[in-house]
């Protein structure tokens, strides 16, 4: 990572100082739990926490407006090192202990993990008695990994009806745990929800579920996983002016009405590439209708199958896409901007 230009005007973030070094109360304490040792797929996730660290200088405190502010200068925050070997039984008694202590004096604790076992020591010792996750899996896995902290949470009496799942994604589950979350009474709200209400109406509700009662306390969880999507994209291949033409998903769960299905891949956001627009303002990587059958394609990695029925893209949609379609809303017919229809 190249070195950071200087600058007094423009302080950087991130240069908190230790929290044994700080007396009194704080705004907020940072603690590192870089667990991975349970994880069902191989993981770096234990260097999380030192990688967070080192891009948080990139940024300032500031929050801009009429008035701005120095975050810096207005809040009490400290670094309270990392957990060693968080994992395991002893690990998590670590975590415990910890967090208990930076919770007397910190109006806010954030532990910054490692993969999602964390959540399952951090939300003891926070006290709780209400949790949001952010998350494209339901973590109700049997045994102890990083799919399970939510479900042992349950196990050891946490309320499951002030539990709320944000961020649930097709593809990512299966049919059993989603029952379990059904059955627990957990309060599910899944990503094409979330576009659809929009976030502030989904955290709204999100509080009032987790956070119900007087002086009610919530620990939050936010997975990376529930930030981009998890979900292959899929295609499916009708004529555009057949009955099932025009997708009832609706361009990758934006829940917009177009002429077909749009899947993209993440590669296509990791390169430039031209861009050949179809009328309704779709790109041409896009929209099935303007995709040549039978062809594959490295700009995007996605197939297009002759027949008509399921082609699974080569990784996963586009949120660019999703806000397009949100933006246009407008059928596609899969022809040019001129009128032709796109070559093979």
């Amino acid at each position: 990572m190249s070195p950071l230009s200087h600058d007094p005007l423009w302080p950087r973030t991130g240069a908190w100082p230790p929290f044994d070094d700080v007396p009194g109360d704080l705004d907020a304490a940072l603690l590192g739990v870089p667990t991975w040792r349970t994880s069902l797929s191989p993981t770096g996730a234990h260097a999380t926490p030192a990688a967070v660290r080192a891009a948080l200088p990139r940024y300032s405190a500031a929050l801009v407006g009429a008035d701005p502010v120095d975050l810096g200068e207005l809040l009490r925050i400290v670094d309270a090192g990392d957990i060693h070997e968080p994992d395991g039984p002893q690990g998590e008694e670590r975590v415990r202990v910890r967090v208990a202590e930076l919770r007397d004096r910190a109006g806010l604790v954030i532990a910054l993990g490692g993969d999602n076992s964390a959540t399952y020591p951090v939300a003891q010792a926070s006290g709780a008695a209400g949790l949001i996750t952010f998350d494209a899996h339901h973590d109700l896995r049997d045994g102890v990994s990083n799919g399970s902290p939510v479900r042992r949470l349950i196990d050891d009496g946490f309320d499951a009806r002030r539990i709320v799942q944000v961020g649930i994604a097709d593809f990512a589950n299966s049919v059993a745990y989603a029952r379990r979350a059904a059955e627990a009474g957990i309060t599910v709200i899944t990503i094409d929800e979330v576009r659809r209400r929009g976030i502030d109406d989904v955290v709204g509700e999100s509080l009032e579920i987790a956070g119900a009662g007087a002086a009610a306390s919530i620990s939050t969880s936010m997975s990376t996983c529930a930030i981009g999507p998890s979900r292959p994209a899929v295609l499916l291949r009708y004529p555009a002016d057949s009955p099932r033409g025009n997708c009832a998903r609706s361009c990758a769960g934006s829940r917009r009405s177009c002429g077909s299905s749009a899947p993209t891949s993440s590669r296509s956001m990791r390169r430039p590439m031209p861009m050949m627009r179809a009328r309704c303002g779709w790109p041409r990587s896009a929209c099935s209708n303007c995709w040549p059958e039978g062809r594959d394609d490295d700009r995007t990695g996605a197939r297009a199958t002759r027949e008509v029925g399921l082609g699974v893209a080569g990784a996963r949609r586009s949120r660019a896409t999703a806000e397009l379609a949100r933006a246009t809303g407008r059928p596609c017919d899969g022809r040019a901007a001129g009128g032709d229809r796109l070559p093979p």
